[in-house]
């Protein structure tokens, strides 16, 4: 093959010819050049994905990547894809926690106990030496899986203290309906419940309540809350009162100079109903107060008793069943 030059600095046009041979020396060099260009980009391209792993996503796809380095991506996607399901996983745990505190010390109040005995926002005290244990670092997998665990021993801990506050709080309501609170603030107990002589016949007698003895006009309260189902002049006990409290338990208030209630209405504990007399059969004035359950007389000492010692009223609430 010839090739003409031609150029305005030459006087005269110039042949070169080229031969079969010179041809392939050109292909053969210009090929190594390339080998050796690209060689060269590919390192370059290795290193720069070895300190950052976008890079070389960047650079080149990851089937031309070295083994090592696509290795480590892979691993840094899953990674990353763990790490957000992970992060949503302990959000849920962290809300969980909230409401168990908030639950906690309503527990607490209801159950009183009290803050300085136990404080949900604190964390409990915790020590002791160090033992090393000879086990492999914690995987990815493994920690997952105690998070799990954590997440569904929160969630039974919730339910464990919900049924908790719904009994506590069935016996807070039931406490309040019985009759614990003494009706009358002044005097003294001047007949107890039981056997006794009978102050008119002076026979032996069945007293089915308790007389507490005080001037005239000294104000009455109600033992516990509940509905007034009776409000009268009864022949023996003079001007009565008697206010169910559910659960089959009813009090009567009796021989009343005057009655401030009336049939249906709802009476709180403490409340005033009525002052003491001495209408009907009785020696002077007093309150004769009596709790019934299922229309069988009870001893009022044991639910007064525990209303002023602060006793368990739970113990209380089962003699009622």
């Amino acid at each position: 093959m010839q090739v003409i030059i031609m150029h305005s600095r030459l006087t005269q046009a110039k042949s070169v010819t080229l031969s079969s041979k010179h041809l392939i020396s050109f292909l053969l060099v210009f090929f190594v050049v390339s080998v050796l260009c690209a060689v060269a980009l590919m390192s370059v391209t290795a290193r720069l994905a070895a300190n950052d792993s976008k890079l070389a996503k960047a650079l080149m796809p990851e089937s031309l990547m070295p083994g090592g380095v696509a290795t480590v991506t892979t691993n840094d996607k899953y990674l990353k894809e763990n790490l957000a399901a992970m992060a949503a996983k302990l959000g849920e745990m962290q809300a969980q926690l909230i409401r168990l505190d908030a639950l906690g010390e309503r527990v607490q109040g209801l159950a009183g106990v009290k803050p300085e005995e136990f404080n949900f926002k604190e964390p409990p005290g915790r020590g002791g030496v160090e033992v090393p244990v000879i086990k492999p670092d914690l995987s990815l997998n493994d920690f997952q899986q105690s998070l799990d665990v954590m997440a569904r021993d929160v969630g039974y801990r919730s339910d464990y203290l919900n049924v908790v506050e719904s009994k506590l709080m069935s016996f807070k309501l039931q406490a309040k309906l019985l009759p614990t609170v003494v009706p009358v603030n002044v005097g003294y107990n001047a007949s107890t419940f039981g056997r006794r002589i009978d102050p008119f016949s002076g026979r032996t007698a069945f007293h089915e309540g308790l007389d507490f003895s005080a001037p005239t006009g000294t104000p009455i309260v109600a033992a516990a809350g509940g509905v007034v189902i009776a409000a009268e002049y009864h022949p023996e006990f003079g001007n009565m009162l008697e206010i169910d409290h559910g659960g089959d338990m009813m009090t009567r208030y009796a021989h009343a100079s005057r009655l401030y209630a009336k049939v249906g209405d709802i009476v709180k504990r403490g409340q005033r109903i009525a002052d003491i007399g001495s209408t009907g059969r009785s020696t002077g004035a007093h309150l004769h107060f009596e709790v019934r359950i299922k229309g069988i007389p009870q001893n009022p000492h044991k639910f007064l008793n525990a209303g002023n010692e602060g006793a368990d009223v739970s113990k209380i609430a089962a003699l009622v069943k």
